[in-house]
């Protein structure tokens, strides 16, 4: 008894009872089928395969050992950043004081101000070391009452031991400061994307990017250090000891790393190894 079975193509329409010789015809078609969904199940189809490095149009990718470099000098670069946020943030860029008997024995008063607000302190004179004749430092406890400038605001400088700002050199400062901030940003962000699309072209507006911030950052410090020399020179009624403090600092060695990275980054775009051009190998017979 024969039995008659009946397919249906794709579409759902039915296709009638297959010929004798219609099972041999289709074997190698099935056989294609099973091998091809095989290669799908174990990730050898024909668009998967192993997984390979991106080519594009607008330059060489990177190799693993160049990504590691990239992502050790983009270190180094945010050590710059962090350092100018934490300069450019706070208030101990400069740190006046008086003679600490100049106006009582018992307490004395200091200031110390930045980019954005100044502070004045009063000390006890006991707790100030003896052989030191000024008052401060500014780090020793204290009733302190700090203040932001109205350079921004309203334009009024302001007037610390009888002695009055520059206010424009003070907004200079700030303003270069700022200036810089956003091209560490935006060197950031070019970094950020040659490490998500692998591609060294962005190394070089990087590289542009972060040594100007740096030199802006320092010419920043130059600009402050005249507006306070300036500051000093307004006024001769209060004698003030005066010393750059440790935001300065932060400051100072953040234009120097940052300098360093946007070099570093700048090597890396290079096409070829700076070192094996300045220190060839030679060959054994030689």
């Amino acid at each position: 008894m024969w039995s008659t079975f009946f397919m249906t193509d794709e579409e759902g329409r039915t296709i009638g009872p297959g010929a004798p010789g219609m099972s041999a015809a289709a074997a190698p078609g099935a056989g294609q089928g099973a091998g091809g969904l095989a290669n799908l199940m174990t990730g050898r189809s024909t668009f998967g395969g192993n997984k390979r490095r991106r080519t594009t149009s607008t330059g060489p990718v990177m190799s693993e050992a160049q990504e590691g470099k990239i992502k050790l000098a983009f270190f180094v670069a945010i050590v710059g950043v962090v350092l100018t946020v934490l300069g450019v943030g706070t208030e101990f860029w400069v740190e006046l004081a008086p003679a600490k008997n100049f106006y009582n024995n018992q307490t004395c008063l200091t200031a110390h101000y930045g980019l954005w607000k100044g502070c004045t302190k009063t000390l006890w004179v006991a707790d100030i070391d003896p052989d030191r004749e000024s008052c401060g430092p500014a780090e020793l406890p204290g009733e302190s009452n700090c203040t932001f400038f109205k350079f921004f605001t309203t334009g009024e400088n302001a007037v610390i031991f009888q002695k009055t700002t520059q206010k424009n050199l003070n907004v200079a400062a700030a303003m270069l400061a700022l200036f810089s901030l956003f091209l560490m940003v935006m060197g950031a962000i070019c970094i950020t994307m040659s490490l998500s699309k692998e591609i060294l072209f962005f190394l070089k507006p990087a590289s542009v990017c972060f040594v100007l911030s740096g030199v802006l950052v320092l010419l920043s410090l130059m600009v402050f250090h005249q507006s306070v020399l300036a500051f000093l020179a307004s006024d001769h009624t209060v004698p003030l000891h005066h010393e750059l403090s440790w935001s300065v600092s932060c400051v100072g060695c953040a234009g120097a790393v940052l300098i360093v990275g946007g070099v570093l980054f700048l090597l890396l775009a290079l096409p070829y190894s700076p070192w094996q051009r300045c220190l060839p190998h030679k060959d054994s017979s030689s």
